[in-house]
């Protein structure tokens, strides 16, 4: 059964690509559908540059097999959004913008504090969901 919960997942949780590739199963067996914007991407990409010393254009494979495996992915036309989004840091309106563009049941990060309810309590039905282990054992067991 495909589910009809979507989430946005924030950059931060596709730095490892391990937990990406989980993150991409558990979206194709249809526990919930995956969303991310080509901003979503450029974020990840550079910080596993910087950090990783893996030249951006390197991981244009790994952006590929993303939106392959997950074709109805990518999230676009937010960009009106971000003007009215007031976040602690100014440079994540584009994930929440994304969510609301997208009707997003949920953001999944590891940065929950950067994502304060207030901020987006009446713009949408999105809520922030911590990406842990218990998150995934809840999502797998659940579904969602």
């Amino acid at each position: 059964m495909i589910s009809t919960v979507t989430v946005v997942f924030d950059a931060n949780v596709f730095f490892s690509i391990r937990l990406t590739s989980l993150l991409l199963e558990l979206a194709m067996s249809g526990l919930f559908r995956a969303r991310w914007s080509a901003d979503i991407h450029r974020e990840w990409m550079t910080a596993v540059s910087e950090h990783r010393g893996i030249a951006i254009e390197q991981l244009a494979g790994r952006r590929e097999a993303m939106d392959l495996a997950v074709p109805d992915g990518i999230v676009s036309g937010y960009e009106d959004f971000m003007a009215g989004l007031y976040l602690p840091d100014p440079s994540d309106r584009h994930v929440l913008a994304a969510a609301i563009r997208c009707g997003a049941d949920a953001i999944v990060t590891f940065n929950t504090k950067d994502f304060p309810e207030h901020a987006y309590q009446n713009s949408a039905s999105v809520h922030k969901s911590p990406m842990t282990s218990s998150w995934i054992s809840r999502t797998v067991t659940l579904g969602f």
